[in-house]
């Protein structure tokens, strides 16, 4: 049985900070938003908050995705990203460690994802009613039955690098969702990382990349 337990060391992970946004590294394990259950009102968003009042989340990270999470400080700046959340005009690169060996050096996942009801918050490829979703891939490194790879992502759907990474026949490891024997017992977490955000300043108006180190 799941019981959530998230990282306190350290409290917040902050990347970049200035008077528009809060960029943070999210650890693995720590919801982005509060959870339905009182015991999972910790998350990033009301630790920052604890912090800097009325900063508010623009976008989410999986609870056991790690990486790059930008927060706005004020409503004109959550406006300003959010609209470019909503228009695909970001840039975000993942790294991952899958099971076995990718075959291609890269590709493109191109498969419909819709909320798997029964089992939610699983997500499934539905041909029929699914929304469309794509993940281009690039492989890093082969090693032991496993690979490391970078996950560019065109959409934006929930649990998306997990589902389209099982279609493709390589689970990522340690995903206690999607994962089952070998994929889930080599790796003590989920292996997936947010190490690349590019987003348009609302200050600047310039286009800034963070980046958070991959600790796995």
């Amino acid at each position: 049985m799941f019981i959530y337990n998230p990282p306190i060391d350290p409290i917040l992970d902050i990347v970049h900070e200035d008077d528009e946004i809060i960029v943070l590294n999210k650890p693995s394990g720590l919801l982005s938003v509060p959870g339905k259950h009182e015991d999972h009102k910790d998350c990033l968003e009301s630790r920052v908050q604890d912090s800097f009042a009325g900063a508010s989340t623009i976008h989410r990270l999986d609870m056991d995705t790690s990486g790059l999470l930008v927060m706005a400080r004020h409503k004109e700046a959550h406006r300003y990203i959010g609209y470019q959340f909503e228009r695909r005009l970001t840039a975000k690169t993942y790294i991952a460690c899958v099971l076995g060996i990718v075959k291609d050096d890269q590709g493109t996942v191109d498969l419909p994802l819709i909320c798997d009801w029964p089992n939610r918050p699983k997500q499934k490829v539905d041909h029929e009613v699914g929304r469309s979703a794509q993940t281009h891939y690039e492989v890093i490194d082969r090693g032991d039955n496993e690979t490391r790879v970078k996950l560019t992502p065109v959409t934006g759907r929930s649990h998306q690098l997990r589902v389209h990474m099982l279609a493709l026949g390589h689970p990522i490891l340690g995903d206690r969702f999607y994962g089952e024997g070998e994929a889930l017992a080599r790796a003590p977490r989920l292996m997936l990382h947010a190490k690349l955000l590019t987003i348009r300043h609302p200050g600047t108006k310039e286009m800034v990349t963070f980046e958070a180190p991959v600790p796995f």
